[in-house]
């Protein structure tokens, strides 16, 4: 196993980027008292209720220390012990990887279960809370209250002991789900200082964390033992365990601060000094609840239903866990190259899941951070140059390949056209169009050859071939670039790729009126069953795959014979339910008939009805959704949050408006949840959407004026939003089906 020393990496230049939360000023509403960590933690939300600043690196979380699907980030509502405090998890994935850096607090003796368990707790959750930034639980079995709170590189744990013998476990050899330890080891470095690194693999590979901790006190006794890694009967490394000893007495407090980096011992140990050089709890607790409400305060909604307030708040707090930061306060990160670089005026940032987070997380930051938006296609073209391709589902500086498309393009081309930003355009679009050229991977050599990705010639992913689900992500990415090489003058890319884009009507079968998979000669695959889930569409059916052609809704309307019958296949989504004895995967969650708004490719639908006349189908359903799908409670989230996505829908949603393309500029109008929502944007404008005869049942638009002027159109723009104007819909409770005035 290689020595701790070997990762003392010299940083390349240094340039110190102090971490400052805005301050909260006095009569400030406190958003974060809306907002509740544990929405999601139950049921298929997989969220993690711990610390955390916005975007921030570290995602300092409880974990039930128990493997399996339900625990994917950690930590499962309905179970009764805590195993550790680690810094790195993932909201809403199904991905069980990271728990990093996992300490726990004990008096001793302490209990100890056979593994996969080991050292643990239980605990109530009537001694368990949490906000924005904090988290705090008391650990039955030692009588230890353990807070947490976070900067954006540091995690800080306050532990409060009952007197006695007692002892910190920093545990570098745990691992859960995915993830497994490669290599690890800490030392002592002075009477409060420990340092060291884990190194893991999983679904991020080759994966490197190094962490340099300060204790409050002095450590009494410092033991550190190592045990071998096994494989194959072979030992191929060595991991650390360690147990820190503390005389304590009752009440008595012990801080514990952490800085975490993904470059260097030395690199962690800057971050710490950097954004946390006091033993002072309470003012970073401070610090993370004022950033928080910053963040969240760039959204007001005016509302008395509380619970419309938390689900709303959480969603947005949702929605600012990822992506994360990914580089050290001085600039230096990890690329996906294993070399170690720097960003010099921009944050490197990473967890990019683009599958789902293009279709609402990413155009939502375009209003509420696009500082950050300029950082993350900066990002995604770092790596690029690192990697040769543009990221697809990037984690702590390498590639999971995991889903399908090339998303960062919309990602790109909607900072683009909305003029965010002074990444280079003219590299970006090279690398857009690099990427969608690469014939080796997933197919996209036979995709332009054939005009479609054959099921019978793609390779399975994990037993998925996902041909049909190719073809259509790839058209849509096509026509983004098609929409920035217009935009640049580029007329030869855009005409390539807008053809491209009309790949979706290769795989339409006319005789059954679904999108339906084609073997490399040309034959649509029979048997086909649209209510089946089969290899060659990703988590879906062919029901609700239907529908993926968001750049080009009038040219699927006209595929499908007109409005009418598209409006007639349109209800049945809705209306036609699964068997009761149907054996539904776990992705197909939030059902209505077809639609599941437990997963993304249903999220833009709902809106469709707007194409075809219908738009009060569009208001009753989005109120529906609203209203059953998302709670204030731990099974509050129908479906896996999705670092964002999920709440992003709901957060757009909420306002009245949605982006079914991405990257039109277009958001087509739904149904608001509040009498007032403001939106407040960089340029120091605020949009203002206002329904004063909203209710539960006034959920229906007669009619909307922009700016006082009757509005007529089933969409909002871009360009409305950025101008701080007023929209104001008139609301009615409509039980006939009749068109209303002027929408």
């Amino acid at each position: 196993m290689r020595k701790l020393y070997y990762y003392l990496l010299p940083m390349l230049s240094f340039c110190l980027v102090a971490a400052c939360a805005p301050r909260q000023e006095k009569n400030q509403v406190d958003y974060t008292s809306y907002v509740n960590p544990f929405i999601g933690t139950d049921f298929t939300g997989n969220t993690y209720p711990g610390a955390q600043a916005p975007f921030g690196m570290v995602q300092l979380s409880p974990d039930n220390g128990l493997p399996g699907w339900d625990r994917i980030a950690g930590y499962f509502y309905p179970d009764s012990t805590i195993a550790g405090f680690s810094h790195t998890h993932l909201s809403g994935t199904g991905a069980g990887d990271l728990y990093d850096i996992s300490f726990m607090p004990v008096t001793l003796p302490y209990k100890e279960a056979p593994a996969p368990l080991g050292i643990y707790s239980k605990f109530s959750h009537n001694d368990e809370k949490a906000s924005a930034g904090y988290y705090q639980v008391r650990l039955t079995d030692y009588d230890i209250n353990v807070e947490l709170t976070a900067t954006e590189r540091c995690g800080i744990q306050r532990y409060t002991f009952p007197g006695g013998e007692a002892a910190v476990l920093l545990n570098l050899q745990k691992a859960m789900n995915w993830d497994k330890t490669t290599g690890s080891d800490m030392e002592q470095v002075d009477s409060v200082t420990i340092q060291g690194y884990r190194c893991s693999d999983g679904w991020a590979r080759d994966q490197r964390v190094f962490f340099c901790t300060r204790f409050s006190r002095p450590i009494a006794e410092a033991h550190i033992d190592h045990t071998p890694i096994l494989k194959d009967g072979k030992e191929v490394g060595r991991s650390a365990v360690g147990r820190f000893i503390f005389h304590t007495k009752e009440g008595e407090q012990i801080t514990v601060s952490t800085g975490i980096s993904a470059t260097s011992v030395e690199g962690a140990a800057r971050n710490l000094r950097t954004e946390v050089p006091e033993d002072d709890f309470d003012k970073y607790l401070a610090e993370a609840k004022a950033n928080w409400n910053s963040q969240l305060g760039k959204i007001e909604v005016t509302s008395n239903n509380h619970d419309d307030q938390v689900n709303f708040y959480t969603a947005l707090y949702h929605s600012m866990l990822a992506p994360t930061l990914f580089c050290d306060v001085d600039g230096a990160y990890y690329g996906p190259d294993k070399k170690v670089h720097q960003a010099n005026g921009w944050q490197n940032y990473s967890t990019f899941s683009l599958w789902d987070t293009y279709r609402a997380a990413h155009p939502l930051f375009t209003y509420t951070q696009p500082e950050r938006v300029n950082d993350m296609v900066k990002s995604f073209l770092a790596f690029y140059d690192q990697n040769g391709r543009l990221p697809v589902w990037n984690l702590w500086g390498s590639e999971t390949d995991m889903m399908i498309g090339y998303h960062s393009v919309p990602v790109i081309v909607d900072a683009y056209l909305k003029g965010i930003g002074n990444f280079d355009t003219e590299k970006a679009l090279d690398a857009c169009v690099a990427t969608a050229n690469m014939d080796s991977y997933r197919e996209i050599g036979l995709y332009k050859k054939l005009g479609y990705v054959p099921y019978n010639a793609a390779v399975p992913h994990e037993g998925d071939d996902w041909s049909l689900s190719k073809t259509l992500e790839y058209a849509f990415d096509d026509y983004c670039i098609a929409r920035m090489a217009e935009k640049m003058g580029r007329a030869d890319i855009a005409g390539a790729f807008d053809r491209r884009a009309q790949n979706y009507r290769n795989v339409f079968n006319p005789a059954t009126g679904f999108m339906q998979p084609r073997d490399d000669k040309g034959e649509f695959i029979t048997p086909f069953s649209p209510d089946a889930y089969t290899a060659h569409i990703c988590e879906s059916n062919g029901w609700q795959y239907l529908w993926s052609v968001q750049h080009d809704v009038d040219g699927l309307v006209g595929l499908m014979g007109g409005k009418e019958h598209f409006a007639q296949k349109l209800d049945s989504m809705f209306t036609y339910h699964p068997a009761a004895d149907d054996e539904l995967p776990i992705f197909s969650t939030g059902m209505i008939g077809q639609y599941a708004h437990g997963n993304e490719p249903s999220h833009h639908v709902i809106y469709l009805f707007n194409a075809v006349g219908q738009p009060w189908r569009t208001q009753e359903y989005v109120a529906e959704v609203m209203s059953q799908f998302y709670k204030d409670e731990p099974a509050g989230l129908c479906g896996n949050e999705d670092c964002g996505q999920m709440s992003a829908w709901y957060v757009f949603s909420a306002m009245g408006f949605y982006p079914v393309d991405p990257v039109s500029g277009q958001y087509e109008i739904g149904t608001p949840l509040f009498p007032k929502t403001r939106l407040h944007l960089a340029n120091g404008k605020t949009f203002t959407v206002l329904a004063p005869g909203l209710s539960k049942k006034n959920i229906y638009i007669r009619s909307v004026r922009v700016d006082g002027k009757p509005y007529e159109k089933t969409y909002l723009t871009h360009q409305q939003i950025m101008s701080g104007a007023t929209v104001e819909f008139e609301m009615y409770d409509k039980n006939e089906r009749t068109v209303p005035a002027n929408l």
